[in-house]
């Protein structure tokens, strides 16, 4: 079964609710109309409800399996606006900002999130990153024990081409900058568990760097050698390796030249790029030249799940997304 199905498979068996913030737009509709037709989730689109319900008709979907959740009308505002008023009120959020926080959708997306009405939320369609990642992070929070909230692209070679076939996965694509060591670290340890959970296969951690074993002396170098240090203290049973070059990660009779006994063996499937530059250029290039199919920024570190999506998106990419976050929901404690 191909790593993608499996996704699918997994929240079929265990589906959760999911709210879509931008539930106006055509690809988000379409998307989620085939997420509910095929069992993965159900699914409340937040917009207002004779535009939602009307683009829900032109696409054949079923009203009655939908729920449409309208911010400027909801009897939620009331409790969701003192709930954030109560958490900003400190950063100094006044009562009229708390409730034009929740009256946007991703606001409204956010809470239900936070107050258990939905089991994650999914946007970015329209929304920019940074207001999705933002809202995410001032509503639902950083997960207990989780010290930086980072991203990961879940990369799929599964084409006849492709001669290394699987999911993999590339971390940060989207997020954190210029992670220090310890961050980098934190990175490590989130995508290696993201990685297992998603795909039901134990995680290869590979900490890439220009250098592979003390090739290359450097402070970027260093950084990468202390973050994997970090990462093996914090987790003693991840199986990871660093630093490492890209080609001794990922190809075994380079690993063996370069790096004999490494954790890794040159079949890593979980890649931590050393900075966001990197990590955003390599896995464009492997999806623009080597043809790798990528799904996220998918976010890692929260108490609940919310995840962007490009403004690019097509409906499929919207599907999966959905398929992904009920995975995690499922996960979450």
């Amino acid at each position: 079964m191909k790593p993608l199905d499996r996704i699918i498979e997994a929240a079929r068996a265990r589906p959760k609710h999911i709210v879509m913030s931008e539930g106006e737009d055509p690809r988000i509709i379409e998307g989620s109309i085939r997420a509910v037709r095929e069992g993965l989730a159900r699914i409340t689109l937040v917009g207002r409800k004779s535009v939602v319900a009307a683009r829900l008709a032109e696409q054949e979907g079923d009203l009655s399996a939908f729920s449409i959740a309208d911010p400027s009308c909801s009897p939620r505002i009331a409790g969701y606006a003192a709930v954030y008023h109560e958490m900003r009120k400190a950063k100094g959020v006044s009562a009229i900002e708390a409730h034009q926080a929740v009256t946007s959708p991703l606001g409204f997306a956010a809470m239900m999130v936070r107050q258990g009405d939905a089991d994650g939320t999914v946007g970015g369609a329209v929304a920019t990153t940074a207001d999705t990642v933002r809202t995410a992070l001032q509503v639902i929070g950083r997960a207990p024990g989780s010290g930086i909230v980072s991203s990961f692209f879940l990369m799929m070679l599964c084409e006849p081409y492709h001669q290394k076939k699987g999911a993999f996965v590339f971390a940060d694509c989207g997020l954190v900058v210029e992670p220090d060591a310890r961050e980098l670290a934190d990175i490590a340890t989130a995508s290696a568990r993201s990685y297992e959970v998603l795909t039901g296969a134990r995680a290869k951690v590979a900490m890439l760097s220009f250098s592979t074993s003390g090739s290359a002396a450097h402070e970027r170098v260093s950084k990468v050698v202390e973050a994997t240090r970090l990462a093996r203290a914090a987790a003693p049973d991840l199986l990871i390796d660093g630093e490492l070059q890209f080609d001794a990660a990922f190809v075994e009779t380079i690993n063996m030249a370069k790096a004999p006994g490494s954790a890794t063996g040159g079949a890593a499937n979980v890649f931590v790029f050393p900075n966001l530059e990197a990590a955003n250029i390599g896995y464009k290039i492997a999806q623009r030249i080597g043809g790798a199919k990528a799904i996220g920024p998918v976010l890692q570190g929260l108490a609940r799940p919310a995840n962007d999506l490009s403004r690019g998106c097509s409906a499929d990419d919207v599907y999966h997304m959905i398929a992904l976050t009920v995975v995690q929901a499922a996960s979450t404690p």
